[in-house]
C-alpha cells in the first residue's frame, strides 16, 4: 500500500521521509500550492510592530514559514513577543527558526484535537482586555479565534502571509493520480486539509472515490472527504505516532 501525502510541497516531502522511517512506503502528491504573498511589506511593516503585540497567532506551519521568510534583515523575534501555535507542526516550525520555546503557547501534548479550539483553551485564562492580537495566516480561513478573543476584549488584526493556489502537479504527480484512480485498494489517501480534498475533486472530475481510502487528521476534514465519496475513512491526531499507527490500521 502506497500512503500519498497532500500537503504543501514541504511538508509532504518531510512526511514522506518521515513514514519512510517507519518503514512505510510514502509518496508526495501535493494538493495545495504556496505562494508569496499579495503584499509582502504588510508582512514587513507586521514584524516592525511585534514587541507591541500581547499575541501573535501563527495558523499553519506554512504561515510560520512564509512570515519568517519576509523578516527585515537584522530583525529576531522580541524577547516579550508570545507566539500562538495551534498544533505541533507549528510549533516546531517556530522553534526552527528560533522562537524560544518559553514563547510558544500551544495546546496540551495530549488534547484530543490540534486546533483553534484547542490552542484557546491554553489562552482563555488571560486577560485579553485591550490586549494587540496579530493573527498569521493565508488568505482568508477561519475567523473563530479572533472572533472569541474579540469577545474577550482582545483589538485582533491579520497578517497574510502567504497564498494558498490549487495545485499544479507535474508529469510524476499526474501519474501517480491516475494510478491511485485506478487502484484504489493499493493506495491510501493522507488529508490534513479540507481544501486539498476540493482540489482532488477539482483534478479528478470524474473519478468515483467509493473504493477508496483515506485517513484525515480532523473530524472537519473526515467529514469532508465522507461528503467527497470516499469509501473508508478514518480520523487520527496529526501527529507522526498517531498517523503511523492509523495507516498501519489499514493494513490489519
Amino acid at each position: 500500500m502506497k500512503v500519498l501525502v497532500t500537503r504543501p510541497a514541504a511538508q509532504a516531502a518531510e512526511w514522506v521521509a518521515q513514514l519512510a522511517a517507519h518503514g512505510i512506503d510514502a509518496a508526495a502528491l501535493p494538493l495545495i500550492g504556496i505562494a508569496a504573498p499579495a503584499d509582502r511589506a504588510a508582512v514587513e511593516a507586521a514584524w516592525n510592530t511585534l514587541a507591541g503585540q500581547a499575541l501573535v497567532v501563527f495558523v499553519s506551519p506554512n504561515a510560520a514559514e512564509q512570515f519568517f521568510a519576509l523578516r527585515p534583515e537584522g530583525m529576531s523575534w522580541p524577547a516579550d513577543a508570545i507566539a500562538g501555535s495551534p498544533g505541533p507542526g507549528t510549533t516546531s516550525a517556530l522553534r526552527a527558526r528560533g522562537v524560544p520555546p518559553g514563547q510558544v503557547v500551544a495546546p496540551a501534548v495530549d488534547a484530543p484535537q490540534f486546533d483553534s479550539e484547542a490552542l484557546w483553551a491554553q489562552l482563555a485564562g488571560r486577560d485579553w482586555q485591550h490586549a494587540r492580537v496579530t493573527i498569521v495566516r493565508g488568505d482568508g480561513g477561519r475567523e473563530w479565534l479572533a472572533e472569541t478573543l474579540r469577545a474577550h476584549g482582545a483589538e485582533v488584526g491579520f497578517v497574510t502571509a502567504y497564498r494558498r493556489t490549487p495545485p499544479d502537479p507535474d508529469a510524476r504527480e499526474r501519474a501517480l493520480l491516475q494510478q491511485a484512480i485506478r487502484q484504489p485498494g493499493r493506495h491510501l489517501w493522507f488529508f490534513s486539509s479540507s481544501e486539498a480534498i476540493d482540489h482532488l475533486a477539482a483534478l479528478a472530475p470524474d473519478a468515483a472515490w467509493g473504493a477508496a481510502r483515506a485517513l484525515a487528521t480532523h473530524p472537519r476534514i473526515a467529514e469532508r472527504a465522507r461528503g467527497a465519496g470516499f469509501g473508508a475513512v478514518n480520523e487520527c491526531r496529526p501527529t507522526l505516532a498517531a498517523v503511523v499507527a492509523c495507516i498501519q490500521s489499514f493494513d490489519t
